[in-house]
């Protein structure tokens, strides 16, 4: 017995650590559910980040930005809600990571850029008289570009008794807080401030009196139905994966920086489970995805950022540029949002995307204006907003869309037609879709139609019904996907809309970039108009009975040849045929 006692001593520190990893094991895992700006949103030497966590247990834990442990002292707050403390000086935008016990968190993208802007609780809005629902004290100035923006915003909110308490200073724009009880005393104080001389405009934001998201309500098509071959998707993948394999003396890939506007992602779900931590960057040839984690696999973001970044064989989605990891440069997809505060804070948000590196921004969201009016002369509602709130945002976008061209020109953003039916393109209907710019593109949908033919011809895919449609769509893509599942190997539900074809179109352009990184935006819309199959019927540029589902393929889109077939005709999205010609585009001389 004498021996007993120092061997169970001597035996008691591996039990111990046995014992912790255990607990860890089964502890939940540590889940970033949110991470916003908070406190004064003008400081931008040292910035207060608001984060809400799932998993953690009491005890010590560390915070890494860019893979550096941050000091104890500047994580603080127990339980779900921490708050964290930086100074800028030294530092620069990049995944956050939690860690406790071996538990690493999703990553999580911490912008260090200035544009953020608050979000109205439940007591802040109202029913307006189109029976939406609106903020009634805060608004945004949109300062002319002739002013100190930070100065008249200041100079504004003293005069009419006002807090400014956001800003987009790119643009210009800065948010106001009133003093107003009720929407009649915050129009009237509109109409004031929409008189000041430094005023460009004022952005009324309406948000929260419908889903943020614009449901397509067709039936979707069977869950066997490989819609994805409508658009040359694995070929595509196989190309890329062949042509540029750098142990047979491929092709040079460049890294790009992908952005995508959605509020945030299922890490539980097998398709994005291996992201956890903060170690993916280890790899170079791999993609990366930071993400607030979502409770459940179905939602938007989920699926939308799925078509990107899931990973292959796990049952559920399959990301387009996952599937190029062998080979490919190392994608960053950065999901992002910040507050929930509509339309002004998506712009926010893909500001600093931009000023973070982003090189592709994917919009699967847009607006309708209240009286708009489907291609059956019904009138749409979902996902509409007032004339006074749409004249703000159309200022707000234009602003944004000058900047883009002024200060990144290289930067391409790739927005959905939406699922209402309409005209995608018509100023007072649609934004921002009905933008004419080379940075924007936008994407209409189709599916796979039920006639036995090969993948080239027409009739291979029809329009998705919901689909907007007209001459300002670019291109259709397939609308329909399958969702994540919460277990591996489970077939996901089929989800529908322009919301998911326009990430195809976004991973396509990353793709391109990642071979040619100086291709020009107008130079991606000409491969991609000159590589598009078509669908649809000829109409001989005059739209009939809804066939107009894109802008009609030009002549000079096929080589000047008057007599080509596909002339006429609808452009639908070929995603072999474009990496095809951005290789080639290596050899053309500039």
């Amino acid at each position: 017995m004498s021996h007993v006692f120092p061997t169970l001593c001597k035996s008691l520190p591996a039990l111990l650590i046995a014992m912790l990893a255990l607990d860890a094991s089964a502890a939940d895992p540590i889940r970033i559910q949110q991470l916003q700006r908070c406190g004064d949103l003008l400081e931008t030497k040292k910035q207060t980040f608001c984060l809400r966590v799932k998993g953690l247990q009491p005890g010590a834990r560390q915070v890494r930005l860019n893979g550096v442990a941050l000091a104890d002292k500047q994580l603080s707050g127990e339980g779900e809600d921490l708050r964290l403390q930086l100074e800028t000086d030294g530092k620069k935008s990049g995944p956050l990571v939690l860690e406790q016990q071996g538990r690493q968190s999703n990553p999580v993208w911490l912008s260090l850029a200035s544009s953020h802007v608050v979000a109205a609780t439940a007591d802040e809005v109202a029913k307006n008289m189109d029976g939406l629902t609106s903020y009634v004290d805060l608004i945004s100035l949109v300062i002319e570009e002739d002013y100190d923006g930070a100065k008249q915003a200041q100079r504004l909110a003293e005069k009419y008794g006002a807090k400014v308490v956001g800003m987009i200073p790119p643009l210009n724009t800065y948010q106001l807080r009133l003093k107003a009880k009720n929407l009649d005393e915050r129009d009237a104080t509109v109409l004031r401030l929409g008189g000041e001389v430094s005023v460009d405009a004022v952005v009324i934001e309406e948000s929260g009196a419908e889903k943020s998201i614009e449901t397509d309500a067709d039936k979707a098509p069977a869950k066997d139905n490989q819609e994805w071959a409508s658009n040359r998707f694995l070929d595509a993948v196989n190309f890329y994966q062949r042509r540029l394999q750098r142990e047979t003396g491929g092709l040079k890939t460049h890294p790009v920086r992908i952005g995508v506007i959605e509020r945030d992602v299922d890490f539980d779900s097998p398709d994005f489970s291996d992201y956890i931590g903060d170690n993916c960057r280890s790899d170079s040839k791999r993609l990366c995805l930071y993400a607030r984690d979502a409770d459940k696999p179905s939602g938007h973001g989920t699926t939308v950022s799925g078509i990107l970044a899931a990973a292959w064989d796990k049952g559920g989605n399959s990301g387009f540029l996952r599937g190029l990891d062998d080979v490919g440069p190392g994608f960053d997809v950065i999901v992002a949002r910040d507050s929930d505060a509509g339309i002004t804070a998506n712009i926010a948000a893909s500001v600093n995307l931009v000023e973070d590196g982003v090189r592709v921004l994917n919009w699967s969201w847009g607006i309708h204006r209240v009286g708009a009016i489907d291609v059956n002369g019904d009138p749409i509602d979902s996902l509409v907003r007032s004339g006074i709130a749409m004249s703000g945002y159309e200022e707000l976008l234009e602003e944004f869309f000058l900047w883009l061209r002024e200060e990144h020109p290289d930067v391409v953003v790739v927005n959905s037609a939406g699922n209402g039916s309409s005209f995608s393109g018509r100023d007072e209907y649609r934004l921002p879709s009905s933008f004419v710019t080379d940075q924007l593109f936008v994407v209409g949908g189709h599916q796979r139609s039920n006639k036995d033919v090969p993948v080239k011809d027409p009739a291979y895919a029809t329009k998705r019904k919901a689909s907007n449609i007209d001459m300002r769509v670019d291109i259709t893509a397939a609308a329909c996907v399958h969702a994540s599942t919460a277990k591996a190997d489970e077939e996901g539900d089929v989800h529908c809309g322009t919301s998911y074809a326009t990430p195809l179109v976004a991973g396509l352009l990353a793709a391109m970039l990642s071979i040619n990184p100086e291709l020009e935006p107008d130079q991606l819309r000409m491969l991609l108009r000159r590589s598009a199959m078509t669908i649809g019927e000829e109409y001989d540029f005059e739209p009939t009975e809804g066939d107009d589902l894109t802008a009609p393929i030009l002549p000079s889109e096929r080589a000047n040849e008057l007599n080509n077939p596909d002339v006429g005709h609808s452009a639908r999205l070929d995603m072999y045929k474009a990496l095809d010609l951005t290789v080639q585009s290596l050899d053309r001389v500039r």
